[in-house]
């Protein structure tokens, strides 16, 4: 997820567990340890993109890490005199928590995380919530904004935001599980009317919310895309298929940079050769406006030349071209029009 949502979900988990002890202190202390896997991001520093973009949400976001980490952070912080009033068991249980959380929410966004790191490579994504979701977010914002401006964090009324925050994410998070299971059931009766199996394929949310979803259905020696709002009752989706052309990386030499974006997508890319350039597609994060267009660009496109300028490679098609009037356009395909 974002660094907002960590931060204010980090802060409303601090103050359940430690806040009638610590005082704000609980709170800048979750909102800390909750972005910590994030920190991963030096890694851009120094890395090339296709092995920057493997190590952001690997060995940080994994289960050994956060043995590691709770326990080497808890140890530092019970140093302090100040925080000595809990107990080693109960900072290893504060972080670890915050961490523990991290680590699953991030799962559910399209980019994946590196569980098993660095024992096994896979990437785990469930592809149900938006990366940056408003409506997942808001709610520990508010509680935040709350929290921030009480006094006395032993209060009721304390207590009463921190629930607020945590219970409104908890059910927007099942609502978001719940729109998952309906478009996937929608999708999985559609492309059995067309006699197309759905052996391997993705539906993911599109950017900002959680009722029009993209989907990749792998076909053959291509895919299909399309769209599909949680608002389109009987309409049938239009749907695009798109050829992989695994043959034009036979010609490229650079093949540790090309197994690392294979690796990436996790199976699901193309290859095109647009204007003498061969550029890598990675299908799991959508195309450049694809719900009005599906002949639009791929989202994520990776040139595979030398000295091409890939440092913006994740955001560089995200939100090109957004502007008053497709914006209206993407809110009415939403609404299922």
């Amino acid at each position: 997820m974002d660094t907002l949502t960590h931060l204010t979900l980090g802060a409303c988990i601090g103050q359940a567990i430690a806040g009638k002890k610590l005082g704000k202190s609980a709170l800048w202390i979750g909102a800390v340890a909750q972005s910590i896997p994030d920190g991963d991001f030096i890694t851009a520093f120094w890395m090339q993109p296709p092995a920057s973009l493997l190590a952001h949400r690997g060995f940080s976001h994994s289960i050994l890490f956060l043995l590691l980490a709770s326990h080497l952070l808890a140890l530092l912080i019970r140093k302090w005199s100040r925080f000595k009033i809990l107990s080693f068991s109960r900072w290893y249980l504060f972080i670890g928590l915050e961490i523990l959380v991290h680590l699953f929410v991030d799962a559910f966004n399209a980019y994946g995380i590196g569980w098993l790191e660095p024992f096994y490579h896979a990437r785990i994504s469930f592809h149900t919530i938006f990366v940056a979701d408003p409506f997942f977010s808001i709610w520990t914002f508010i509680a935040c904004i709350a929290l921030f401006s009480i006094k006395d964090l032993r209060s009721k009324t304390a207590a009463f935001w921190m629930r607020f925050g945590l219970l409104f994410t908890s059910l927007y998070f099942m609502y978001c599980l719940l729109n998952k299971w309906t478009i996937e059931k929608e999708i999985k009766a559609n492309f059995a009317q067309q006699h197309i199996p759905l052996a391997q394929h993705i539906s993911t949310p599109t950017p900002f919310n959680n009722w029009l979803w993209y989907f990749v259905v792998r076909y053959k020696n291509g895919y299909y895309v399309g769209y599909r709002s949680v608002f389109d009752g009987d309409r049938k989706p239009n749907i695009k298929y798109f050829p992989q052309n695994e043959q034009l990386l036979a010609s490229l030499h650079n093949q540790q940079e090309i197994n690392q974006l294979l690796q990436f997508s996790q199976g699901y890319y193309t290859i095109e050769n647009r204007k003498d350039t061969i550029i890598f597609n990675d299908l799991r994060f959508g195309q450049i406006q694809g719900w009005t267009n599906l002949d639009a660009p791929f989202a994520f496109h990776y040139y595979l030349q030398p000295r091409a300028d890939n440092l913006l490679v994740v955001q560089r098609g995200r939100f090109a071209g957004w502007n008053r009037k497709s914006l209206g356009a993407f809110v009415n395909r939403i609404r299922g029009n």
